[in-house]
């Protein structure tokens, strides 16, 4: 089956619109709210004017160094929230938010430990080709590394992307099998995948920019430093949740697509 992406869109922006308030109940307190307590409480710092390029490195590890024991929680808020809105939003029998949630609660260990396999594996591998290219000692040959490095990643993540759906809708318990199932499902479309969320994320990234200028520069010459601070936080973790949202109902629509699950098949899952 070739993916419709413009299908897919549709039919993410239908699914969010049939079930708005309790979705956006659920991006709002697993997404926009531990963003706005990231963003208030561990403000990420500037590096000022003339600092080398250790120091700025310094900076950000000391920085996400402190900011260990708040991720944590935030990524298990994202990662139950996320699980809990594809089961919300691919039930034809629209569950309330608490049935989704708990849904999606029984699946999180499963979701949490697929994602570390990911992260070991491509740490792994990204390590050897570092380790490799570093004996040369040629500084081309480490850029490049880093270049390939992160297109692995890239690759790795679209070609998994669809393991949380797999494991919410499909019920799926077993880490490899989800990565398994989400690697078949996706296998012939990896192109097309990255190519639609890489345009989604490019859109969204142009609105966000775009409303903290036309906000932002107001706020500045009219609220002090403090206001302008709380409301940009408030501006960009909305926006942030609202990208997640429907970057969560896009992975559901493809999968959908891809799985080529009825509605009634969608409403059985746990059956």
């Amino acid at each position: 089956m070739k993916l419709d992406s413009n299908r897919a869109w549709k039919d993410a922006s239908r699914s969010i619109s049939r079930n708005r308030d309790t979705s956006l109940a659920i991006a709002g307190v697993f997404f926009l709210l531990p963003q706005l307590a990231l963003a208030l409480f561990f403000p990420q710092p500037e590096p000022t004017a003339g600092m080398s390029e250790q120091q700025i490195l310094e900076l950000a590890q000391t920085y996400y160094l402190s900011t260990l024991p708040a991720m944590i929680p935030l990524i298990l808020a994202q990662a139950l929230g996320t699980l809990g809105l594809l089961c919300l939003l691919r039930h034809a029998a629209s569950p309330t938010v608490g049935e989704a949630l708990r849904l999606g609660a029984a699946g999180l260990a499963t979701y949490l430990a697929a994602q570390i396999v990911v992260a070991l594996a491509v740490g792994v591998v990204g390590g050897l080709i570092l380790s490799l290219l570093a004996l040369s000692g040629a500084a081309a040959l480490a850029v490049a590394g880093l270049f390939l490095i992160v297109l692995l990643t890239i690759a790795i993540a679209v070609r998994v992307s669809l393991s949380g759906a797999v494991v919410a809708i499909e019920g799926e318990r077993n880490p490899i099998r989800a990565l398994r199932r989400s690697w078949a499902l996706t296998a012939d479309h990896g192109w097309r995948l990255f190519g639609f969320y890489a345009l989604f994320l490019l859109a969204f990234f142009v609105i966000l920019t775009i409303v903290s200028v036309i906000l932002g520069i107001p706020l500045q010459m009219m609220a002090s430093s403090r206001t302008v601070e709380l409301a940009t936080a408030l501006i960009s973790s909305g926006l942030n949740a609202l990208m997640a949202l429907y970057l969560v109902g896009i992975v559901g629509a493809v999968h959908g697509q891809l799985a080529g699950r009825t509605a009634e098949e969608e409403q059985r899952p746990f059956e």
